[in-house]
């Protein structure tokens, strides 16, 4: 009851006016960590429709649709990704001193966590919803990857 009050006030009159800048801040290099993940994930999956449509190869196409699932473990195509995040760095020092945020590496680290479970969520629903297709003749095909390419994105 004694500290409850004080603690109030501080945080109504220290912390709170603060928080929507400090947010708006912090979303910037997230949210486009975020358009980076889509946007890879759309690259990646169009260069297996234009391979496809190229060679009408299914034999290929399984092999390309397994390398997609392995695209958010390959550091090196997941890099960009990651480093539009790294901008928090800066941003979270400023805070450190402000507020007492510490932990800036957990929070970067974190955001780059969910920034790959995304990834993973993405790749899996695009086979799990592609894979009953991979059967169909070769101009479905295409139209097919295109359309599950869409709805993943959605």
């Amino acid at each position: 009851a004694t500290v409850s009050e004080p603690a109030q006030k501080c945080c109504t009159e220290n912390i709170q006016p603060f928080l929507a800048s400090i947010l708006e801040e912090l979303m910037g290099p997230v949210s486009s960590g975020f358009a980076e993940v889509r946007s890879l994930f759309d690259k990646e999956v169009n260069e297996i429709i234009q391979d496809f449509q190229k060679t009408n190869d299914t034999t290929k196409l399984k092999e390309n649709v397994d390398q997609l699932m392995n695209l958010p473990f390959n550091s090196v195509k997941m890099e960009p990704c990651y480093l539009k995040v790294n901008l928090l760095q800066e941003l979270l020092q400023d805070l450190k001193s402000r507020f007492k945020v510490y932990h800036i590496d957990f929070v970067i680290q974190r955001t780059q966590n969910f920034m790959q479970e995304l990834m993973e969520n993405a790749v899996y629903t695009f086979e799990q919803l592609f894979s009953p297709s991979r059967q169909a003749d070769s101009a479905k095909v295409a139209t097919t990857l295109e359309k599950v390419k869409l709805r993943v994105l959605k």
